[in-house]
């Protein structure tokens, strides 16, 4: 099987590469899948593509036309494929829903104890010898009412590490995770009630139109005064400018970011040497009490090798006809 890769990094090589066992032909380019790379997977039967290809109606008529049988995605989501008309033409679409729910979660405990105890300031501050205090006051996580949101593999970890932290734990889903029932200071809540008790709220949920700007004007109006929300999943749940106005207005008093509505213009490449032209991200960036990374939470050895493994296995099973169950 011969495979174009688009959006790559170093890293993304590095991992395909030495987990090529299936011996595929790989092919790897820096350029997003779009209609003006299009032409870079001719004669391949699959392209891996990333977070932030577009791989809409036009993309999927040109991979057809070329011949191209199977779109790999190499992370658990899929919002920026047109999964119905992939059907409809029958291409292929395939993903890695779990390559390591340990990072993600831990990522977001890493983003809550630096928004708490704010951790990225006094670091900044010790290296101009400044020892002084004021202004790094934290609190106890422990005893802190904890709101999830989505408690699939990546929330239920995320919960389980809460919960070892002392915190009770309110979560909201669709389909309960039946390994969280029972366990001490865990509930199953409505979205209401979390945005009313939680002291600290985590995103954890897939980015549907069901759940787009979930955090927005009016969820924000009925939460805590000052609570901390903190985003490791899909940037769309947030809505941006509401954020800002909450923030504003002192009803957010913590925010901590790993992904961004308005990402695909940013993350994943070096743009300190430019001018950033997203006014709204430029002023995220303004607050002291947010912490901005660049979609990193899954970033682990143990995520990157799982995420080439297990395309590589989703590609392997489709050549041979046999039953993936990573379809989307």
């Amino acid at each position: 099987m011969k495979i174009a890769f688009f959006s790559y990094h170093s890293y993304d090589k590095k991992f395909f590469e030495q987990e090529n066992s299936k011996e595929f032909e790989l092919h790897f380019y820096r350029n997003p899948l779009d209609l003006d790379s299009l032409k870079l997977a001719e004669g391949c039967d699959a392209v891996c593509v990333f977070v932030n290809d577009d791989v809409n109606k036009e993309v999927l008529d040109g991979l057809k036309e070329m011949g191209v049988k199977h779109i790999a995605l190499r992370c658990a989501g899929f919002n920026n494929v047109d999964t119905d008309y992939a059907k409809e033409i029958g291409i292929n679409v395939c993903r890695v829903p779990q390559y390591s729910p340990n990072a993600v979660a831990e990522f977001s405990l890493a983003l809550i104890m630096t928004l708490n105890r704010k951790t990225h300031r006094s670091y900044m501050r010790i290296r101009e010898d400044d020892f002084r205090l004021s202004g790094l006051l934290g609190f106890d996580i422990f005893g802190s009412t904890v709101g999830v949101i989505g408690t699939g593999a990546i929330g239920a970890k995320f919960c389980k590490i809460m919960l070892g932290l002392g915190c009770k734990v309110m979560a909201y889903d669709v389909k309960e995770n039946e390994e969280l029932l029972g366990l001490e200071n865990f509930s199953y809540a409505s979205l209401d009630d979390i945005y009313a008790q939680s002291d600290i709220i985590s995103l954890h949920c897939p980015l549907f139109p069901s759940t787009k700007h979930i955090i927005n004007k009016d969820s924000i109006a009925k939460m805590k005064d000052g609570v901390m929300i903190v985003n490791t999943s899909r940037g769309a749940l947030i809505h941006t400018g509401d954020v800002i106005e909450g923030l504003k207005s002192k009803k957010i008093g913590y925010l901590g970011l790993d992904v961004y509505e308005y990402e695909k213009s940013i993350f994943f490449k070096d743009l300190s040497d430019t001018i950033i032209e997203d006014d709204a991200f430029a002023r995220l960036q303004t607050f002291s009490n947010v912490v901005i990374t660049g979609h990193q939470a899954f970033f682990t050895e143990t995520a990157l090798t799982n995420i080439a493994k297990t395309t590589y296995d989703n590609l392997h099973k489709l050549s041979l006809g046999e039953e993936c169950l990573n379809l989307v």
